[in-house]
């Protein structure tokens, strides 16, 4: 046999072992429940061609998926960001049918997704933070910190953050969504966090860096994050995420949220390298080449819901 055609088949059946064949199923993210997204502070659903969450739904579509990308206030508390997607949830369910979600919440958007899970437990099968501020942030208390509430600084950039949490709901379509950027920097803080977690504690870990409860009130929890602020030369915004790591004082973290800050439930991962934005792969796309691509991991986790029946 030719030796030529041998090292062909040979190099055929080595890539056919080491492809993700599940990937290749079709259904692969096909969740029970319909996957609903919740974006972070100074989010959004779209704006023009440009998605929050970029690239994302569509390839959980493309295997099944069912999933939507939520619009709530770009700047609020956790709880009126909450209220506003329990809204959209209930909206979701109508047009389904199904009973329940599952929500993944980035950022600010994982708090916001518990506090839905929190008070309709009902209506929720599953919630995954991804670089969740669950135990506040460095950075939230450094700016509460150096603008104190009541004095001239902290007017002035609660003027200038409003406006552009506005400006921001405005160019992707949102309508009558009040925004409070100093509420929602007291939502992102360790008090405020702690606070909240006061009244909504399912899946908080007990410990300082463990895991939480896995299921609680018959929800599901699950988190994932980054622990490299800088990753890619390309991306504008990594120089400002790198400075902003330095809040944490050379504890794990993505940019904006310490690693330890971000577990809920069963933690997935909390050293991807991945900053806060590649976590939701931005910007357009600019990420860690040397890691798992973000859009692979959202895949991997529809379905790992779909095998638990999620």
């Amino acid at each position: 046999m030719n030796k030529s055609f041998v090292k062909k088949i040979c190099a055929l059946l080595i890539t056919l072992t080491v492809l993700p064949a599940p990937s290749w199923a079709a259904g692969y993210t096909e969740t029970k429940y319909p996957i609903v997204l919740a974006h972070g502070l100074f989010g959004f659903d779209n704006i023009g061609p440009v998605e929050y969450w970029y690239g994302i739904p569509a390839a959980l579509r493309a295997d099944g998926a069912r999933v939507y990308a939520t619009q709530v206030s770009a700047a609020n508390s956790t709880e009126v960001r909450g209220e506003q997607l329990l809204t959209q949830v209930k909206q979701i369910i109508a047009v389904t049918g199904k009973a329940k979600v599952n929500l993944i919440g980035h950022s600010h958007g994982g708090p916001t997704a518990r506090y839905v899970a929190s008070v309709r437990p009902d209506l929720v099968a599953s919630v995954t933070s991804v670089g969740g501020v669950n135990r506040g942030s460095k950075v939230a208390d450094l700016l509460l910190g150096i603008a104190p509430d009541g004095s001239l600084s902290n007017a002035v950039i609660v003027s200038i953050t409003n406006g552009l949490a506005t400006i921001i709901n405005f160019l992707s379509g949102g309508k009558g969504l009040t925004q409070d950027s100093l509420a929602a920097a007291k939502s992102l803080s360790t008090a405020g966090s702690l606070k909240f977690n006061a009244a909504h504690p399912e899946g908080i870990p007990t410990s300082s860096c463990g895991e939480g409860a896995y299921q609680v009130n018959g929800v599901s929890y699950f988190s994932w994050s980054g622990a490299q602020p800088y990753t890619n030369i390309l991306d504008i915004i990594d120089p400002a995420l790198a400075l902003t790591s330095l809040a944490f004082g050379g504890a794990k973290n993505d940019g904006l949220v310490a690693s330890c800050s971000a577990h809920l439930g069963k933690v997935i991962r909390d050293d991807y390298a991945m900053n806060h934005l590649d976590e939701v792969n931005q910007t357009v796309g600019l990420v860690n080449i040397f890691e798992t691509n973000p859009v692979t991991v959202y895949r991997q986790h529809a379905n790992r819901l779909k095998n638990q029946g999620l």
